[in-house]
């Protein structure tokens, strides 16, 4: 055993070898490290300090450098100044007797250009003026035949584009016929028409479909319109006919006429109109509106394409007998006699119908005079045509017209107009 005397205390210890051992790799570990760390600060210190050291040689070296090539700049840069001011004194002695050159050459080149200008200064200007005056009366007949050409072919081209309207609405009127509406009902294609104008043109109108069937029969649709009194203006009974109906078992118009009327009596209604998709290769029901009153009183047939017509024609017609027919409310309320009222309302309507019926046979006359006036047209557009050809080569040959083909063959004029180039 070993005893170990506290240094503080003074108190004795007795410790085994194996706990003496451990107490002393304890104190030599502990100076151990004491030493590593005053080495290595003491290391760090002389690294710094020979660092330091490095520093001042290396900027003392680079500033001795610096300075020799300061040197070495100065002495360059003097010796090329003094050589470049050499070559510019030079070079401006040899601009200065090359300007003075230019300057005599340009004097007396200035001196024979004047000359040759005053000797053509006359013979140029008259040429200009009658090049002027051949430009003006080229200018003033062009102006005058695009004038008129632009005024023929204005009533030509708005002839031809009312006849394009005509074929146009001609053809539109047979592929509808013959596409069956486009997979659509005539049904549905006619209020779905309406309904587009509902808002705009028909606010006070009443378009639905007749669901009344008390008297035995019914139509399609009905329409009508009454002004802000109540006063009614116009009535029409609708009735639709489609190729494809199941219940149009019979193929003609004049099939459906009896009935039509029929529903337009027991409905109190002014007008009977059938829209009609049969007999489609029947040019007198593809003309336009149809009247049919030489049968039933008011009653038309028409195509899908002049539904939005009839509507808008019979209302405008009925707008005229409206002021009419309010009086005879009037009258009425009054326990007025009406007679005379009645006869004027009568009267207006039966020369409303020969009115239409006049300008209905009167419509293809009208088209056929147009078709001949087309063919004028064409033939008065192949002569203008032929003038607007020769007006172009007479143009080509004015814009041809060069002072080198003028002076061609006339050495003297050529040599003056040469020198004016070479200035």
């Amino acid at each position: 055993m070993n005893e170990i005397i506290c240094p503080h205390c003074k108190k004795v210890f007795k410790v085994d070898e194996a706990g003496f051992a451990d107490i002393l790799k304890q104190v030599r570990d502990h100076q151990f490290d004491k030493e590593l760390k005053e080495r290595l600060a003491l290391a760090n210190t002389e690294k710094e300090n020979a660092i330091k050291l490095a520093e001042a040689n290396l900027r003392s070296s680079l500033q001795e450098q610096l300075a020799k090539k300061d040197n070495e700049l100065t002495a360059l840069k003097a010796k090329s100044e003094s050589e470049l001011a050499e070559k510019l004194a030079k070079k401006e002695s040899e601009i200065s007797v090359l300007n003075s050159k230019i300057e005599n050459a340009n004097v007396q080149k200035s001196l024979e250009i004047k000359e040759a200008v005053q000797k053509i200064e006359k013979e140029r200007d008259e040429l200009a003026n009658n090049i002027k005056t051949k430009d003006l009366e080229k200018l003033n007949l062009e102006n005058s035949l695009k004038q008129q050409f632009s005024t023929e072919l204005q009533n030509k081209d708005a002839i031809i584009k009312y006849k394009d309207e005509e074929i146009e609405r001609v053809r539109d009127m047979k592929l509808k016929l013959s596409t069956k509406m486009l997979g659509e009902t005539l049904e549905q294609h006619c209020e779905i028409e309406f309904n587009k104008l509902r808002a705009t043109a028909f606010q006070n109108a009443y378009f639905e479909k007749d669901n009344d069937a008390s008297g035995g029969t019914k139509g399609d649709y009905i329409y009508k319109e009454t002004d802000d009194d109540g006063n009614e203006i116009i009535s029409i009974m609708f009735e639709m006919k489609n190729e494809n109906d199941e219940t149009a078992t019979k193929k003609r118009n004049e099939d459906f006429f009896a009935k039509l009327d029929k529903d337009r009596n027991g409905k109190k209604c002014e007008y009977a109109v059938l829209v009609s998709l049969l007999e489609s290769e029947n040019e007198y029901y593809n003309n336009g509106i149809v009247d049919v009153s030489y049968k039933f009183n008011k009653m038309y047939v028409i195509r899908p394409q002049f539904f939005i017509p009839i509507i808008t024609l019979l209302r405008n017609a009925a707008m005229n007998s409206l002021k009419y027919k309010q009086e005879l409310n009037l009258m009425r309320s009054q326990n007025i006699d009406i007679t005379n009222f009645e006869d004027k309302i009568t009267k207006f309507r039966d020369g409303f119908a020969k009115n239409y019926i006049s300008a209905s046979n009167h419509f293809q006359k009208a088209i056929e005079e147009i078709d001949k006036s087309i063919a004028r047209m064409q033939a008065v557009k192949k002569e203008l045509t032929t003038s607007e050809n020769q007006l172009r080569l007479a143009n080509k040959k004015a814009e041809d017209l060069t002072i080198k083909k003028l002076t061609y063959g006339n050495p003297t004029m050529k040599a003056k107009f040469d020198g004016l180039s070479e200035s």
